[in-house]
């Protein structure tokens, strides 16, 4: 695409249309990523406070062929925040843009900015006595306009939907500076192409969110966790389908935990606390959201007694109050802090159908096994057909020791993926780390209309090169 570098007189030219506050020093944390496998660059940050500051940033950017990098929380894990080859670019950091613009509890909608922090909008939906369901691990530092751009998924999918599913407009700018004011409150809308959810998902490729409006929901009367041992990911989805007979769209997370991310927990996290003496094979996480004058206790208890008689479970834990609710969650929350401090060889986010996740556990279980001595961590979202299938080195090794079977291992678990009609990217995102994969694996067709689509939105190829589709 013939793009530039940014230099000190394209910065220049920026000066005067810019508050200074924009321009920020070129530290560490804007180039790096959690898992460390991605070194970014950059010819500057600059840290806009406004719409108009970004549509002036985008506007230069476009007219001088420079690269963007739009920059959020920085937590995402397939590199879509981190630019390593190329001209050096812009990073354009959200970190100022964080204000809630508007809440209408009545309405169930909370418009804020894209540089919000994921639990600083919780902070203010609970406030207005309502909940924004979307939760990751990440809640703490990433922001919603990341979390806009890759579709993030998270623990409460099953009941709410991804984060696509939680939005009713969205404001933006696109490459060559111009401001779409898509910000509408209404649940419908038919009036022509779905250009919200053509961008929320492009992951920066066509242009910076700069606002949502979000729906918001009730809070639930009340709420119970529990979790129960089952044999097996087999048993693990007939409790799933007995929960949801039992108690329909109550059930709003259902969490699939391997014994290896406890085992893990333990070595690494001492301090928090697990539910069972002795870590469990197989268990499942379950939290309910029930309408006033429903007990959850009562009927997680009801649930264990049926699936017990069932021979679908063996122990449980029911949080008797919030703050062994809290301590449920936070060993769940945690699992993936665990995995960081292990380190891992190589990391999976990968979708199924539901009647084919059973079949792809044992199939990837015994191909790892085939290729040497490692560990392997099976835990996620299974309501949704989501796991996390990541592979470790043997105790007393690292990960460095594996660097020659890394790709093996990834082509192995994608090719069997697909062999089940999976994707190979189910909440994280392509970023630059899955653009071979998605060559590989999508469809032609569809490629081809992404190209065009790219194209038509970003005909200098200014917005995050690399991602999603090679430039």
């Amino acid at each position: 695409m013939n793009l530039q570098p940014v230099t000190p007189a394209f910065l220049d030219a920026l000066r005067p249309d810019l508050d200074p506050r924009c321009f920020r020093d070129v530290t560490p944390n804007y180039l790096e990523e959690p898992r460390g496998r991605w070194q970014g660059q950059a010819g500057a940050v600059l840290a806009p406070a406004t719409t108009a500051e970004v549509a002036t940033i985008l506007r230069a950017a476009h007219a001088a062929k420079v690269p963007v990098v739009p920059y959020g929380g920085g937590t995402g894990l397939v590199g879509g925040q981190v630019m390593g080859q190329g001209p050096a670019p812009i990073v354009l950091s959200l970190e100022r843009m964080t204000k809630v613009r508007a809440c209408y509890p009545d309405e169930n909608v909370l418009v804020v900015e894209a540089g919000a922090i994921l639990q600083d909008i919780h902070s203010v939906a609970d406030d207005h006595n309502r909940l924004f369901p979307m939760s990751i691990a990440a809640k703490g530092s990433a922001r919603i306009g990341g979390c806009l751009a890759t579709n993030a998924g998270g623990v409460n999918v099953l009941r709410y939907g991804n984060t696509r599913d939680l939005v009713l407009g969205i404001e933006a700018v696109l490459p060559d500076g111009r401001i779409w004011n898509g910000l509408t409150r209404l649940r419908k809308d038919n009036t022509g192409y779905d250009l919200k959810n053509l961008l929320i998902g492009s992951e920066g490729s066509l242009g910076v969110i700069t606002a949502a409006a979000l729906k918001l929901s009730p809070k639930p009367a009340s709420q119970g966790t529990a979790v129960m041992v089952v044999d097996s990911p087999e048993a693990a989805l007939s409790l799933l389908s007995l929960a949801r007979e039992h108690m329909g769209e109550a059930v709003s997370a259902f969490e699939l935990i391997h014994r290896q991310g406890l085992d893990f927990m333990a070595d690494h996290l001492p301090e928090l606390r697990r539910p069972f003496p002795e870590n469990p094979e197989w268990s499942v996480l379950i939290d309910l959201g029930l309408a006033r004058g429903l007990d959850p206790s009562e009927a997680l208890e009801t649930l264990f007694v049926e699936a017990a008689e069932a021979g679908l479970v063996s122990d449980g834990v029911i949080a008797q109050n919030e703050q062994q609710r809290h301590e449920l969650w936070e060993m769940r929350e945690q699992i993936p802090e665990a995995n960081r401090l292990v380190g891992s060889i190589s990391s999976h986010d990968i979708s199924l159908p539901l009647s084919h996740l059973a079949a792809f556990i044992e199939e990837g279980r015994a191909a790892l096994e085939q290729l040497g001595d490692m560990r392997l961590n099976c835990f996620g979202h299974l309501g949704d057909g989501n796991l996390h299938f990541n592979v470790f080195p043997a105790k007393g090794k690292s990960k460095t020791d594996y660097e020659t079977q890394r790709d093996a291992i990834k082509t192995l678990i994608h090719d069997l993926v697909a062999v089940h009609q999976g994707s190979f990217s189910a909440e994280h995102g392509v970023g630059r780390h899955k653009v071979g994969d998605l060559e590989k694996y999508g469809d032609p067709v569809k490629l081809a209309l992404m190209q065009q689509i790219k194209a038509t939105f970003d005909p200098h190829g200014i917005m995050n090169p690399g991602v999603v589709l090679r430039g």
